[in-house]
C-alpha cells in the first residue's frame, strides 16, 4: 500500500481495457478514487470500476470520445462534481488507428491519428490545469511509447510520430507548469499484451517482436501499472518531473 495515494482522485482516460484498466485497478488497490473513462467499452469499464471498488477504492464511470471537445469538458466536470477535485490525470487513451505505408496515408488518416493521440492529450491537459492551479498543484502522467524513440513497426510511422510529440510535450509542460506545483511525466511502454496488439499485430509479428526483447518475452499490462503509482506518489517521486519512464523488457536502453 502506498499511503499517500489513498483518497487521491485519479482520472484515467481509456481505462476500460489494457494498460489503462490495469492502472485503474492498481490505484484502487491503494485506496484511490478513480475516474474510469471509456469510449465504446462500457461493459469492460463497469468491470474495472467494480474491481476498483472491491479492492478498497472508489470508482466513477465517465464515457465519451476523447477526440470530441464536449467529452473533454464533460469528463473533467464529472470528475470534479463526483469527487470534488482531480489530483492525477493519466492520459492513456490512444491508438494506432491503422497500419498504413506512407505512400498510402490519406489526409483523413493523418488527422485521425493526430486527433486521437496528440490533440486529446493536449486538450485534457488544458482542461485540468486550471483545476490543478485552484487546488495548489497536481500531477499529469502521459502515455507515450517505445515507438516514439525507434519509429514504430511497419505502417506505424504516424503513430510513432504522434507519440514522439507526446514525449516532447511532456518535457515542455514539465518546465511550464513546475511553478504551479504540477509535475508532468510520461511512461513509454514497449510491447505489451493488450487489445492494441490484438487489433493491429499478427501472431507472427508478436513472435518476431518478442525475439528482439532481452527479457525474452512480451510484457503484461499489470507490469506497467506500478509505474503510474510511482509517478503519482509524492512520497516516491516528488522530485521527478519531465521524465519519460521506459518500460520495455530491455528492448530499448536509452
Amino acid at each position: 500500500m502506498i499511503d499517500d495515494l489513498r483518497d487521491k482522485v485519479v482520472l484515467i482516460t481509456g481505462a476500460s481495457t489494457g494498460i489503462g484498466a490495469a492502472a485503474a485497478e492498481a490505484f484502487g488497490a491503494n485506496g484511490a478514487r478513480v475516474v474510469v473513462h471509456y469510449h465504446k467499452s462500457r461493459a469492460q469499464a463497469e468491470r474495472v470500476a467494480a474491481a476498483v471498488e472491491r479492492s478498497g477504492g472508489k470508482a466513477l464511470l465517465a464515457g465519451g470520445d476523447v477526440t470530441e471537445p464536449a467529452t473533454i469538458a464533460g469528463v473533467v466536470a464529472k470528475a470534479v462534481e463526483g469527487f470534488g477535485r482531480i489530483d492525477v490525470l493519466v492520459n492513456n487513451a490512444g491508438g494506432l488507428v491503422k497500419r498504413v505505408p506512407i505512400a498510402e496515408v490519406t489526409d483523413e488518416l493523418f488527422d485521425d491519428v493526430v486527433r486521437l493521440n496528440v490533440w486529446s492529450v493536449m486538450a485534457f491537459c488544458r482542461a485540468v490545469v486550471p483545476q490543478f492551479r485552484r487546488q495548489g498543484g497536481g500531477n499529469i502522467i502521459n502515455v507515450s511509447s517505445v515507438a516514439a524513440r525507434h519509429g514504430g513497426g511497419p505502417g506505424a510511422s504516424l503513430y510513432a510520430g504522434a507519440k514522439g510529440f507526446v514525449s516532447t510535450m511532456t518535457h515542455g509542460l514539465a518546465k511550464e507548469l513546475v511553478k504551479d506545483r504540477i509535475r508532468v511525466n510520461a511512461i513509454a511502454p514497449g510491447v505489451i499484451t493488450t487489445p492494441f496488439h490484438e487489433r493491429y499485430s499478427t501472431p507472427e509479428q508478436m513472435t518476431a517482436m518478442a525475439a528482439t526483447i532481452p527479457m525474452g518475452r512480451i510484457g503484461a499490462a499489470d507490469e506497467v501499472a506500478g509505474s503510474f503509482l510511482y509517478l503519482a506518489s509524492e512520497a516516491l517521486s516528488g522530485y521527478v518531473t519531465g521524465q519519460i519512464l521506459e518500460i520495455n523488457g530491455g528492448s530499448l536502453m536509452p
